[in-house]
């Protein structure tokens, strides 16, 4: 009985070692498997951390380690085009295998080719899987990891090596490892392309620093030079004891009215552009005669160009008449132009040539000068941005005229182009529509109204009229007062809203000229009052106030002025204001 008894002891000894020696092959196998995704998660770390690295070798990184995990099975990656249906192969081993799918049908796993997506979804749905969907986007792309395992001759699991059991969890979990480390890369890239961006705009900004600072030393320059000029010549002509001749005196003057012009141009090339940028210039459409204004605009360079021995060449088609643009500002955009031209070039020639093309205008200014190279060329419509003249040994102006031509360029519907050559001359060509869309008819009416009243002024009404000037100013005020009593004007001024209404009643001008800046009140509430009052109300008043900006005019208007004059006050366009309400003035 006791040798029968122990049959079984012996029996589950056996059954003891059979289950250790499957527990130590399964554990085999796990470490196999958490090696290999240990193995492939490293190796795609390393991809990460390398700078250069790209999604196609995330991809290729993945095939690589399975295959060489999977002896006996060969690994791929399918991409498809979205909505397609067939995709390639595009990541494979160099031994292309034999794929079968739970239908029979057999696939050779090769670069380029082609597979179908439904076959993938039979691969991936039976068991074991042969096939796993990926990041769905993968540069727009679906994508999808395939293994070809090695055909068994027996179709009973038991058979199979833990390891063989383990590779549909590997493949699962590689693919998983795969769509991770692609998100990744797309986030570093991201974070890159941002880094890269902070880069160049810190970059950019230290750049627009620098000009700026540059922009600020050469406007002290050239805002101190003429204003030297002004300051001196002015003392001499006030220095006791110092008597010049008159030839002397007339020259002095005209330094002086030069210099002042002068500051005014730098002035307003920085207006302008600040106008620009916010929206706020005004454009006055009308109907230009080309070959006259290119004229006077010559007429303005014979010095320069004469101080410096160079030609100026002026060719315009003879079929050329009129252009529909803003005179002024064609006639500035030309200027900045070919002072420019004039600027860089020592010996030879400047012109200017005017053709027409279909439905454009060519106006092509070229010099004979030192010329701009390319890299200059891509920074040459830069604000603040300025070529060294070998000439001068030294930047001149603001930096910011060929930026305002730019812009007023556009502002008019064309285009600004540039052809230049080191050491061969440069030549600057704005293009202009024959017509544009937006045309103000009041515009011309109120020019041709203007020089009515002036041609058609009598000396005798000019005499009589009595015109009340407000302005705070003192120098303003003595300029414009005694312009318009040379003229014939009787000229009464004060210089505050109280005293306006201390002299009105007395005076009864014909026209009040109206600062809008006063110390003691703001000029265009002084126009509502006087509005207000049946007295004055008919009364013609121009505001003349240094307000230029966009709707400015409006606002003048709006608060019951019958016209407006910005500061620096134009004298003659002033002389030609007062002349045509004062005769409106005599007659209400």
């Amino acid at each position: 009985m006791q040798q029968y008894s122990s049959l079984p002891e012996q029996n589950s000894q056996v059954d003891t070692s059979t289950k250790l020696l499957t527990s130590i092959e399964q554990l085999r196998a796990d470490l196999w498997l958490e090696c290999t995704l240990n193995k492939l998660q490293s190796r795609l770390n390393d991809c990460l951390l390398c700078t250069c690295t790209t999604e196609a070798e995330i991809l290729q990184t993945v095939v690589n380690e399975l295959n060489s995990a999977l002896n006996a099975s060969e690994v791929a990656i399918a991409l498809f085009e979205p909505q397609d249906t067939v995709g390639k192969i595009c990541y494979a081993s160099h031994c292309p295998s034999k794929l079968i799918s739970n239908t029979g049908k057999k696939l050779q796993l090769s670069l380029q080719q082609a597979i179908d997506i439904e076959y993938l979804q039979q691969l991936e749905n039976q068991q074991p899987p042969s096939a796993w969907r990926l990041a769905e986007d993968f540069g727009g792309l679906t994508s999808w990891l395939i293994i070809a395992r090695e055909s068994s001759e027996s179709s009973s699991e038991s058979l199979e090596p833990p390891q063989t059991k383990l590779t549909s969890k590997l493949m699962a979990r590689a693919a998983n490892q795969c769509a991770v480390a692609l998100a990744q890369l797309r986030q570093i890239k991201s974070l890159q392309e941002c880094s890269q961006h902070l880069e160049s705009f810190n970059q950019q900004l230290e750049r627009t620093n620098q000009l700026k600072n540059q922009f600020l030393a050469n406007t002290s320059h050239e805002i101190r030079t003429p204003l030297s000029s002004i300051i001196g010549f002015t003392h001499l002509l006030l220095a006791q004891g110092y008597d010049p001749t008159r030839e002397r005196h007339q020259e002095y003057l005209n330094i002086i009215q030069s210099s002042g012009k002068h500051l005014l141009a730098l002035i307003n090339d920085i207006l302008d552009l600040s106008k620009i940028e916010a929206n706020q210039l005004e454009v006055q459409w009308e109907t230009v005669n080309v070959p006259t204004l290119c004229s006077n605009v010559f007429a303005l360079l014979k010095e320069k160009a004469a101080n410096k021995n160079l030609k100026l060449r002026l060719e315009v088609d003879e079929n050329i008449t009129t252009l529909v643009a803003d005179s002024l500002r064609l006639k500035q955009m030309l200027l900045n132009l070919l002072f420019n031209a004039l600027k860089f070039t020592t010996t030879g020639s400047v012109g200017l040539k005017v053709a027409v093309k279909g439905e454009f205008m060519y106006f092509t200014v070229w010099d004979t000068g030192s010329g701009i190279s390319k890299e200059h060329q891509t920074e040459l419509f830069q604000p603040y941005f300025q070529i060294a003249n070998a000439a001068t040994g030294r930047d001149e102006g603001t930096g910011l005229g060929l930026a305002v031509t730019r812009k007023l360029v556009e502002i008019h519907s064309g285009w600004l182009k540039v052809e230049s050559k080191v050491n061969q001359g440069s030549r600057f060509t704005i293009v202009l529509p024959l017509t544009q869309e937006e045309r103000v008819a009041g515009d011309e009416r109120d020019k041709a109204d203007e020089r009515d009243g002036e041609d058609g002024e009598d000396l005798n009404t000019i005499s009589l009229s009595k015109i009340l000037l407000v302005e705070d100013d003192l120098p303003n005020a003595k300029v414009i007062k005694t312009y318009l009593e040379k003229l014939g004007y009787q000229v009464s001024w004060v210089k505050n809203a109280a005293e306006i209404w201390q002299v009105i009643t007395q005076l009864q001008p014909a026209v009040i000229l109206m600062d809008v800046y006063l110390p003691d009140e703001n000029g265009l509430k002084v126009v509502q009052q006087l509005r207000q009052n049946e007295q004055y109300k008919t009364i013609p008043i121009v505001a003349q106030t240094a307000m230029a900006m966009k709707g400015d005019r409006e606002i003048c208007l709006a608060a019951g002025v019958n016209d407006y004059i910005s500061k620096p006050i134009d004298l003659p366009l002033l002389a030609t204001l007062v002349a045509k309400y004062s005769k409106l003035g005599h007659t209400a």
